[in-house]
């Protein structure tokens, strides 16, 4: 018996072509494994015809707040409408940068000194004296990024006050909050993270060596901008701790069936949390699907997997 699978895709925030592109792979996936596939937006009608099809299961590729914060997640299972992917408290964990760090330094895992600031201590405090107080303690490199946003954008690293400052401006063009981080010099990874019933299983660590040294929207989206070596090129010992941390991360944030966790790997071999990723992208160029193809199982394979947990 072939599962009806509703996939949300596209919607209206800054990462609606990803979340598009994302959409029709896993379509294609699953109606290869046999299910019976529709792509739909998150619009006026939706609800209305959720209440009234009520697919097996929604797989959700939203990007930005609709997908990522929650909200979808709570009106799925006010509706019992079973879905792939993380229960509402763990997607607003997760969505949250700076939450999620407070979270996993509290379980004993590095990540980079950072300080989270509202647009309102723009306005109401010296925009440039906050800056450069920012700028002494935690010192030049440092990682501008929206508190809550996907796929890199409004991310940038900065090496100046005036790189800062226009770093700080693009950010709060995603929200009202940007989080400011130490950057730590090392090997980037990927780690996707599946649990199909079992307990969660890191897939082979992704290294991300994109050719401008930064890995940005463009990079991660444009082939033949970035190199992806699976598995990456570490040292098994400090792969395994790495892989660790991220089953640590899935597990303390609370994250279900899938997510992405990112990570930085210093001279040392200390992985560094960055963040977690509640809807990993699913393109040709993104993470996941790269490492479930490095595991040995096909995308159609494993997608079905996850269909059939979120149907137990």
């Amino acid at each position: 018996m072939s599962h009806r699978v509703l996939i949300l895709a596209g919607g209206i925030s800054h990462e609606r072509d990803i979340s598009l592109k994302s959409g029709r792979r896993v379509a294609d996936a699953l109606t290869d494994a046999g299910c019976e596939v529709e792509i739909r937006e998150p619009d006026g009608e939706l609800i209305g015809h959720l209440m009234a099809s009520r697919p097996d299961v929604v797989w959700s590729t939203l990007h930005g707040a609709v997908g990522e914060d929650g909200s979808i997640q709570d009106l799925l299972s006010l509706a019992q409408i079973r879905y792939v992917g993380s229960l509402a408290d763990g997607a607003r964990l997760a969505w949250d940068k700076p939450t999620a760090k407070i979270i996993m330094a509290r379980h004993g895992v590095q990540t980079p000194t950072s300080i989270t600031l509202p647009s309102s201590s723009f306005r109401e405090l010296n925009a440039e004296s906050v800056l450069a107080m920012v700028a002494t303690e935690l010192s030049y490199p440092l990682i501008v990024k929206p508190a809550q946003s996907g796929s890199a954008q409004g991310v940038n690293q900065v090496n100046n006050a005036k790189e800062f400052s226009k770093a700080m401006i693009e950010a709060f063009a995603y929200g009202d909050e940007v989080m400011v981080e130490r950057f730590v010099e090392g090997t980037e990874l990927a780690i996707s993270v599946i649990d199909l019933g079992g307990g969660p299983v890191a897939l082979p660590a992704v290294e991300i060596v994109p050719e401008s040294g930064s890995f940005g929207y463009n990079e991660r989206y444009t082939p033949g901008q970035t190199d992806y070596f699976v598995p990456a090129r570490l040292p098994a010992t400090v792969l395994e701790v790495a892989a660790e941390v991220a089953i640590a991360a899935h597990s303390a944030l609370r994250l279900r069936h899938m997510s992405r966790i990112d990570l930085i790997v210093d001279e040392e071999g200390t992985p560094w949390f960055l963040e977690a990723n509640v809807t990993p992208g699913m393109t040709e160029t993104s993470l996941l699907p790269q490492a479930v193809t490095a595991s040995g199982q096909t995308l159609s394979e494993t997608y079905l997997s996850l269909v059939e947990v979120a149907l137990r």
